[in-house]
Order: C-alpha cells, then sequence, then structure tokens
C-alpha cells in the first residue's frame, strides 16, 4: 500500500482515469456493434449516420491514446468495407 500522500493520489487519479478510460472504450465498442446491427436487419438508412458516429469516436479514442492510432484506422477500414459490401448487395 501506498505510503506518501502524493503515491495515494496518484492511485485515487489513476482508478479514475481507468474507469474514463473504460467507459469510453465501450461506448466506441457500441457504436461499432450498433452499425453492424443496422446492416444485419437491414436498416440502411440509419447506417450511413451510424458510420460516421463510429468513425468519430474511433479516431477520437485514438487521439486519446487510448487505442493506436494504425488500429483504429484499421477498424474504422474494415467497418466502412462492410457497410459498402452489405449496401451495395
Amino acid at each position: 500500500m501506498a505510503q506518501h500522500k502524493s503515491a495515494k493520489k496518484r492511485i485515487l487519479v489513476n482508478a479514475k482515469k481507468r474507469s474514463q478510460n473504460q467507459a469510453y472504450i465501450s461506448s466506441v465498442r457500441t457504436a461499432v456493434k450498433k452499425v453492424r446491427n443496422a446492416i444485419e436487419k437491414g436498416q440502411t438508412a440509419d447506417v450511413a449516420g451510424l458510420l460516421e458516429q463510429a468513425q468519430s469516436l474511433l479516431h477520437k479514442a485514438a487521439s486519446r491514446g487510448l487505442i493506436h492510432r494504425n488500429t483504429a484506422s484499421r477498424k474504422v477500414a474494415r467497418l466502412t468495407a462492410f457497410v459498402r459490401t452489405k449496401v451495395q448487395a
């Protein structure tokens, strides 16, 4: 257990930041799932807005340092390709 006041504070701050980061990553995953579910259900009218929102959240997560920027770009590219194949077919 931490003995110094600054170390105790750091533990509290880290716990708070961790919960915020986990919540944000959860919202990113939810946005991606919403896009995939909309396509599976055939709601092509909603897909464009949901895709844009998911892309935005992924890039924001990368800029915050929650995920690597290449990971965010890869996920956006794959999600976009998935949408294009399903909507055009």
